[in-house]
């Protein structure tokens, strides 16, 4: 399992990862992280998400992610489509641009599904979920959402932004299941 670790997670992400994987007997947990160098560089203060969010990502997140795929053919995504209306066709596979297939499993599962499996698997929710944290992320651009908001309004709250960039590569075609 890959977990990307931007360094701007809320703590409660991290404690939350821990207890899964022990719970869960998880023993291949690689945590990604973004370089060290490229940071230094590229976001020195730690602020670069205020001013150029989609940057932001590409270096805490999309950067470590593209370089641990490289030697997969296929991985999977946990999207699902009643997260919000951009992501409401989302497909059980797709085909990215350099070949590799990401795989949708949880595609077509409700909110209510999902919580169903976690409370007869014995799983607890994310901690923050409680807060109304629907949609968690990086702690400066991760809100909770309001009533009637549909899961992922509070990320990038108030910015033209809807996705990190981990899913807006290019797709050659997709195939619905």
């Amino acid at each position: 399992m890959l977990f990307i670790d931007s360094k701007l997670l809320f703590e409660e992400t991290l404690a939350y990862r821990d207890a899964l994987a022990a719970r869960l007997g998880l023993e291949n947990v690689v945590t990604l992280q973004p370089d060290p160098a490229l940071l230094g560089v590229g976001d020195p203060e730690n602020f670069l998400w205020a001013s150029h969010p989609d940057r932001c990502c590409e270096i805490r997140k999309v950067l470590p992610i593209d370089a641990a795929l490289n030697s997969y053919d296929a991985w999977i995504s946990g999207r699902k489509r009643f997260q919000s209306t951009t992501r409401s066709h989302l497909d059980l596979f797709e085909v990215e641009e350099s070949g590799r297939i990401k795989i949708n499993p949880l595609a077509h599962w409700t909110a209510t599904q999902i919580m169903d499996y976690l409370n007869r698997a014995g799983l607890p929710p994310h901690p923050l979920v409680a807060k109304n944290y629907l949609s968690i992320g990086c702690i400066p651009c991760t809100s909770p959402v309001k009533p009637g908001e549909d899961p992922r309004a509070g990320r990038w709250r108030g910015k033209a932004k809807i996705e990190c960039g981990l899913h807006v590569k290019p797709l050659l075609e997709s195939a619905e299941s």
